[in-house]
């Protein structure tokens, strides 16, 4: 019994955070979703295909069920998976991770939490593992590059939260007010140490 709900709980859990990442790109143009908003290159479009790749691996070869997509092997891994060639369509990449869904889903289903599974990229003892530690992994995987979306789209215009219909106006005043208050708690705890 605690293992449906714990595996429910999981997945429930996990399709939330795919559909938040998703709607990071909702009306962003082509550059915006693409372009790199950090030092190292990270943009949205990019955490997108990153996610897509982690859990078509972990939830398709990891359990013998690989997935339908073409992925490069994991020991070749250059990166290319974190960000949109000019030829890689958004519709293609959301398609990809749509899919991926999909098949993730019915690997899941299909499994017990304590199905066995090998992580071949993982170090010894932790390469042989379960489901339970897959999602759990897959989970925190997504959560995490659920958040850096969260940061980059506020950078871009000022959207924030989780999902479309929990999104409240901008009140560009109050957050500037806001914005000011913590500057100045900075500037203030940051003179004391000097």
């Amino acid at each position: 019994m605690i293992d449906e709900f714990a595996k429910g709980n999981l997945h429930g859990r996990l399709r939330r955070d795919r559909e938040a990442l998703l709607w990071k790109l909702d009306g962003l143009s082509e550059y915006d979703a693409r372009r790199p908003l950090t030092a190292t290159g990270t943009n949205l479009l990019g955490l997108v295909k990153h996610v897509a790749t982690v859990e078509a691996r972990y939830f398709g070869e990891v359990f013998g069920r690989p997935s339908p997509e073409r992925l490069p092997r994991w020991q070749e891994s250059d990166g290319s998976d974190l960000w949109a060639t000019e030829d890689e369509t958004r519709d293609r990449i959301t398609g990809f991770y749509r899919r991926t869904w999909e098949h993730s889903d019915a690997t899941i289903d299909a499994l017990a939490l304590d199905a066995r599974g090998r992580v071949p990229w993982w170090p010894e003892p932790h390469a042989d593992t379960n489901l339970f530690a897959v999602m759990v992994h897959v989970l925190g995987e997504s959560v995490r590059h659920a958040g850096h979306a969260d940061i980059l789209r506020e950078g871009l215009d000022g959207r924030t939260g989780l999902r479309a219909e929990h999104e409240k106006q901008i009140d560009e005043e109050a957050r500037a007010a806001h914005w000011a208050k913590v500057e100045e708690a900075a500037r203030s705890a940051a003179s004391v140490k000097a």
